[in-house]
């Protein structure tokens, strides 16, 4: 996708199975909304074609295939009449008869548990009723795509959390195909069948939601991904999938297919790492264990950040209660531990 001559978005192939919700993620002007524009056949792609079940569309012909869609933006956008209109107003503009309209639109009204406010004007709602009735608008027709573009991302957490809730059983239930662009990693976690990642206007990486958090295919996507630890290390020897590398005096165990002699960056998310007091390390299945000295804790809500010195910056993330417990403070010499699957291989240059 062009923009004033420059290249905005580049995606050599994507695709959207029938039934999953593919959850597009990546940080602040990475391309997720003009790729969501794309996919609504509101944006033409400068090079390639955009299809549906096998067939392209036409720019002069988009109109059929967006009658067959629904999107959902981070502004519900409604009309200035009563919710149940609103609700209503896609089903009007397609010309159903009343009473399937006023089935439909009662309907999704109650299964997103707004239907009680169906007489009330739409300017006087809140965010997140405002916004139920959005989704209740767009899946009255009962579109084979579902677009949502960070619906959720203006509302506060407490009326996000509700929702997003409320939207994941939905979507389980109907089988409903969706769409689903988010900054939000959480978000994607829970709503995603498939996760893709835009960097820098590149789709980088399209896999199952765990596979794109435990194993990132590059350091920009694990750093967005929450990857807070990259330490540079090689690679000794590979062996039944465990390879072992080593990195600056020390050595690491990792699952992995590496050949012995390739350039790495290891991979740690925070939550990975138990730290203990080196008065006492009980017997666990981590096959990796560090000495290091803590450096700064944060506390974060019921968690706490915790940053080591082991020769390098080690980042762990621990209930408040352990750190407490453990009487974590700066200068104290602790034991991280973590296991062989907990290590990510990232090639490097």
């Amino acid at each position: 996708m062009l923009r004033d001559g420059r290249s905005v978005l580049r995606v050599p192939q994507l695709s959207v199975e029938e039934g999953e919700v593919l959850a597009v993620i990546g940080p602040n002007g990475a391309g997720k909304s003009t790729l969501m524009l794309t996919l609504c056949a509101l944006l033409t792609p400068s090079r390639g074609e955009l299809r549906f079940r096998g067939q392209p569309i036409p720019s002069r012909g988009a109109l059929a295939y967006r009658r067959r869609t629904s999107l959902v933006l981070q502004e519900p956008l409604l009309m200035d009449t009563s919710v149940y209109d609103n609700a209503a107003s896609g089903l009007r503009f397609r010309g159903l008869p009343r009473a399937e309209t006023q089935r439909r639109a009662q309907h999704w009204l109650e299964r997103l548990g707004v239907a009680g406010l169906a007489q009330r004007r739409a300017r006087t709602l809140s965010g997140g009723e405002a916004q139920r009735v959005s989704l209740a608008r767009a899946l009255a027709v009962e579109p084979e795509i579902l677009f949502l573009d960070e619906p959720f991302s203006a509302l506060d957490a407490p009326t996000r959390a509700r929702l997003l809730d409320d939207l994941q059983t939905l979507l389980s239930e109907t089988r409903q195909t969706a769409v689903f662009v988010t900054h939000d990693l959480n978000e994607a976690l829970l709503l995603g069948t498939r996760v893709a990642v835009l960097i820098a206007g590149e789709l980088r990486q399209v896999a199952a939601p765990q596979q794109v958090f435990s194993a990132p295919a590059d350091p920009e996507i694990a750093a967005f991904v929450g990857v807070e630890t990259y330490l540079p290390a090689q690679v000794i020897s590979q062996q039944d999938g465990l390879n072992l590398v080593a990195a600056d005096g020390f050595q690491i165990e990792a699952l992995g297919q590496q050949p012995p002699g390739r350039r790495v960056y290891v991979c740690l998310r925070p939550e990975d790492i138990t730290l203990y007091t080196s008065a006492g390390v009980p017997a666990s299945s981590a096959r990796n264990r560090l000495s290091g000295t803590v450096t700064r804790t944060l506390p974060q809500g019921p968690l706490v950040r915790v940053t080591l010195d082991c020769g390098f910056p080690l980042v762990a993330l621990i209930t408040r209660s352990s750190a407490e417990e453990m009487g974590l403070a700066p200068g104290l010499p602790v034991q991280a531990a973590f296991k062989a699957s907990a290590a990510h291989l990232i090639p490097r240059p």
